[in-house]
């Protein structure tokens, strides 16, 4: 039976629920599923020739799925995202490719790309000094509106939280900033007290649910409820959006304001669906492997 990396953060968890998902789908093609992490690879250089090694794997894999890489310090993501890029170039496909990874859980980046493709995005503001920040937030509390802060590197809804007043400007350094603030003009939803998630693959909507929170986030790892949805111009401004940012399967966050607009909030390039899978009736790890084999064409 031949190998499969699942580079993932919870090997300790045996690739956790989403892991162990993908591990049975390749299962189910004759593929065994090797969980492991990408800061247990290393990398050697001699005779001109570049190895990566992977643990566990005695012979070259075509293709490995991405399923989580690590926090850690700048050097640590930069050489565990340059591993990825290396075994691109010698010919494995990975999945999502490393560059849509960068891309993607670069917010500020993600919100560029949306707005040059024509894809309506919250006004943004991306910036170091918290003095300027703190001027742009003061011009938009002036309009009357409110703010959301974000990391810019984030995920699960950590770290994210509204500004209403200037009183807030007073707070410690949040160390969800970590030395850029990512500010975006908050969506007056109005009547909609939910948002959505649409799962793209390939250009596809293959599945897509309304989530509903008990507060303004709707993170399902929040505890947000999930049913349905079968509204198309959601399922399309989702497949613009990952169209955008030219990714292979993404999980972008849609919501609809007070006046019936819909703007994308983010993409995700690593995005869970345990909470999809529970509304949706075809197994969606199933897609994911097919998709990643027909373009490894293993």
């Amino acid at each position: 039976m031949q190998v499969v990396p699942i580079f993932t953060d919870e090997v300790a968890q045996a690739g956790g629920w989403h892991g162990q998902s993908l591990a049975q789908a390749f299962a189910r093609r004759g593929w065994q599923a090797l969980m492991v992490s990408l800061d247990s690879c290393h990398l050697s250089i001699a005779n001109q020739q570049v190895l990566i090694h992977i643990p566990g794997l005695t012979q070259p894999a075509p293709m490995a799925f991405v399923r989580g890489v690590a926090a850690g310090t700048t050097q640590q993501i930069i050489t565990r995202m340059n591993l990825l890029h290396t075994l691109q170039r010698q010919g494995m496909v990975i999945y999502n490719s490393a560059r849509a990874i960068e891309t993607t859980v670069d917010k500020g980046l993600t919100s560029q790309l949306l707005a040059e493709q024509g894809v309506a995005t919250p006004v943004t503001w991306v910036c170091e000094h918290r003095h300027i920040a703190h001027a742009l937030m003061q011009q938009v509390l002036d309009t009357g509106k409110t703010l959301v802060i974000k990391p810019l590197f984030g995920s699960q809804g950590k770290g994210v939280r509204l500004i209403e007043s200037r009183q807030q400007f007073a707070l410690p350094q949040d160390p969800f900033v970590d030395g850029v603030y990512y500010l975006q003009e908050k969506i007056e939803c109005g009547p909609y007290q939910h948002d959505y998630r649409v799962f793209v693959v390939r250009g596809e909507p293959i599945a897509v649910m309304q989530r509903q929170g008990d507060s303004w986030l709707h993170n399902v790892a929040r505890g947000a409820r999930c049913s349905a949805c079968d509204e198309q111009d959601v399922a399309d401004i989702g497949v613009r959006a990952a169209q955008a940012v030219n990714i292979a399967y993404a999980g972008v966050d849609v919501m609809r304001d007070k006046h019936g607009k819909l703007w994308v909030i983010e993409v995700n390039s690593i995005p869970a669906w345990r909470g999809l899978q529970s509304i949706t009736s075809f197994d969606i790890a199933d897609v994911l492997v097919n998709d990643l084999l027909q373009l490894a064409d293993a």
